[in-house]
């Protein structure tokens, strides 16, 4: 009889600490106050908008009654924008995604620190530990190939198989960006180290890779036109979803593959500052997440999957590197320098 009592009262202390923590991961009364008093609030995006973007905005005007106002462009081009707001003193955006750059507005004094509830919810590589960022989505890029230029034997299974000779004058990257060459070479460096990998790259080098000026979107549309049979960093959910369509593209799952993030950031001195706190809740929390996961995107919340749960590191059951913007900022110039010194 005492053991079943102590099991009583064991299973009620579990629901009680997971009421808790489900409340702690949700705005607070006084946050969505503020929120509604200020009625609107300003997102700068280089999310797609009507594949995620939409569905986002919609879900939270009906739920809190707060308007949404939104622009995309690029993480460079919202730089450059969030820094002339800041520096006229009259920001007007409220919160803004980016996927690097980040160091140069926190220097700036353009962004502020914040804490959201649903950020409990996130695994550490999503949640910056200085409180600027917290990231809504991820993105896995890998090499691709042309499955009817390239038999199954013969695709290539590691990065070590990219320098056998079959594939000299047969690859092609971007020359710029974290999903182009800089990004390639970022992750070879933190999987080899610098000694090895370095090594590693001249002989790379040798395989006379194409530089293509185009979206990583573009460089896999040649690829599948029969252009090219081999492209390298590319966004694996884009060559599974073009496959599904039935075009014939594959990613391949060469490991350590590069995770790189989408982040959300509060600006300083801007006009909504309630609503963009809760409005970065929304982005984090299950209702959320669940709207990244049904529009293809990979969601950074613990126990949502992405559509296509073999995508991921986690769920598909591969080794990846994540990069947070400050290893990024940090090490971008170089990775820059390396592909200017060998590769053009």
């Amino acid at each position: 009889m005492r053991m079943q009592f102590r099991y009583h009262i064991f299973i009620l202390g579990l629901l009680a600490a997971w009421t808790t923590s489900a409340r702690a991961q949700e705005p607070s009364p006084d946050l969505i106050a503020r929120a509604k008093t200020e009625g609107s609030v300003v997102y700068y995006t280089d999310l797609i908008v009507d594949q995620i973007v939409r569905p986002l905005v919609t879900a939270f005007e009906a739920k809190y009654g707060v308007k949404v106002e939104y622009s995309r462009a690029d993480s460079q081009d919202t730089i450059i924008k969030i820094m002339g707001e800041h520096k006229a003193g009259r920001m007007q955006a409220d919160i803004f995604g980016l996927t690097s750059g980040l160091k140069t507005l926190v220097d700036a004094g353009a962004v502020r620190q914040f804490d959201p509830a649903s950020a409990a919810a996130l695994e550490p590589q999503f949640r910056d530990p200085g409180h600027y960022w917290v990231s809504s989505n991820f993105y896995v890029m890998t090499p691709a190939v042309n499955t009817d230029l390239v038999a199954e034997k013969d695709r290539p299974k590691s990065y070590d198989d990219l320098l056998d000779p079959q594939w000299k004058d047969k690859m092609v990257w971007k020359p710029n960006d974290i999903s182009g060459a800089p990004g390639f070479i970022g992750n070879i460096l933190r999987t080899m180290g610098d000694d090895r990998g370095m090594d590693y790259l001249r002989k790379l080098s040798g395989q006379n890779i194409k530089s293509i000026s185009a979206s990583a979107r573009a460089v896999l549309d040649q690829l599948i036109a029969g252009e090219h049979p081999l492209a390298l960093q590319i966004f694996n959910h884009h060559a599974a979803l073009s496959a599904k369509k039935g075009a014939p593209s594959q990613w391949l799952k060469i490991q350590p593959a590069m995770v790189q993030m989408t982040v959300e950031v509060l600006t300083t001195g801007s006009p909504h500052p309630a609503a963009a706190e809760l409005f970065v809740d929304f982005l984090l929390s299950a209702e959320g997440q669940a709207l990244f996961q049904k529009a293809d995107y990979f969601p950074t919340r613990k126990g949502v999957s992405p559509s296509m749960p073999e995508l991921a590191p986690d769920s598909g059951g591969f080794k990846a590197n994540f990069f947070g913007p400050a290893d990024i900022d940090r090490d971008y110039e170089r990775w820059a320098r390396i592909y200017g010194d060998l590769f053009r």
